[in-house]
């Protein structure tokens, strides 16, 4: 049997939250349900912040509601990015929730108008009233900013290592390193990952690429050939951060789904589908561009899905 990858389509939320035009919630659901169609079991469908900070996702405690009901079987994850932010997507009934905290001091300032040392005093406040709730939700913590950043630049391992190791004494659940300005190289991915499993354990869980240099695809081989098994990605390869000046979108989730599933490993998706969900995102946002190297090209005949 080959080896499971679980990939996360983040596409609903950072895929839209810094796009041009907004996209109905009608069709945020539509959009939505053809993902799940395509199989894949974990979207990020929304984030729990003020509608004046993040406008696009304003529409998200209705888009938790409306997908709770109408796309069974599916893992429902929202953002987050403090306690009360937590407490309303709890609330809500989501099934997972993640929370972004930046390495460097220029991103965490720009981006949550605190400083990292804040952030995990405050992530210990977080997972004590998470972890004390009946229903139990796991806090996925995504380290940014965790290979650089366009504000402060280099962001060196010992600083991204100190700050998931604070995360994990804190109580998260899980920790995904973000290359959230998408600067890093595959022999960094590398370095950073080691040293991170090296002090936390399978407490690292994953990585959230981004592809503004254009290495999106190489830096997730490279976190796959360390052992990796998490993957955010985004349909169309949409998203960035709206503090992260210069930052692009995400690696495209149908080249990584070619990618995986072409050298064996298991994603339980469908490619042929998520063009088809490919088409529905265009619909309901025709004016934002899309990437991805495989849909423009089509699914080669050489390619095998992983038994």
């Amino acid at each position: 049997m080959s080896e499971f990858v679980s990939i996360c389509e983040v596409g609903p939320r950072d895929g839209l939250q810094i796009a041009k035009t907004r996209m109905t919630t009608d069709d945020k659901v539509r959009w939505i349900a053809s993902i799940a169609a395509a199989g894949v079991k974990e979207i990020e469908v929304g984030s729990f912040v003020p509608p004046r900070v993040v406008p696009q996702l304003a529409d998200t405690p209705e888009i938790v509601a409306r997908v709770l009901v109408e796309i069974p079987g599916i893992t429902v994850q929202a953002l987050a990015p403090n306690l009360r932010g937590v407490q309303n997507a709890y609330n809500a009934g989501v099934h997972k929730i993640s929370i972004p905290v930046s390495v460097s001091e220029g991103h965490s300032r720009a981006n949550l108008n605190r400083a990292p040392a804040e952030s995990i005093e405050m992530m210990k406040g977080i997972c004590e009233w998470l972890h004390a709730q009946p229903r139990k939700v796991p806090l996925v913590v995504g380290v940014s900013t965790a290979f650089g950043c366009s504000i402060d630049g280099v962001v060196t391992t010992a600083q991204t290592v100190a700050m998931a190791k604070g995360l994990a004494d804190a109580g998260a659940d899980a920790i995904m390193l973000a290359d959230t300005v998408g600067y890093a190289h595959p022999a960094q991915i590398r370095a950073v990952v080691r040293a991170t499993r090296e002090a936390i354990g399978p407490t690292l869980y994953g990585l959230h690429l981004h592809d503004t240099c254009g290495l999106g695809i190489a830096n997730a081989l490279a976190g796959v050939e360390e052992g990796i098994r998490a993957f955010d990605s985004c349909l169309a390869g949409l998203g960035g951060c709206p503090y992260a000046p210069g930052a692009s979108g995400n690696v495209v989730t149908e080249d990584l789904v070619f990618m995986l599933e072409s050298m064996g490993f298991r994603t339980g998706i469908d490619l042929q589908k998520l063009f088809e969900a490919r088409r529905v995102l265009h619909d309901g946002l025709p004016a934002e561009p899309m990437h991805g190297q495989v849909p423009k090209a089509g699914i080669p005949p050489t390619f095998r899905k992983a038994a």
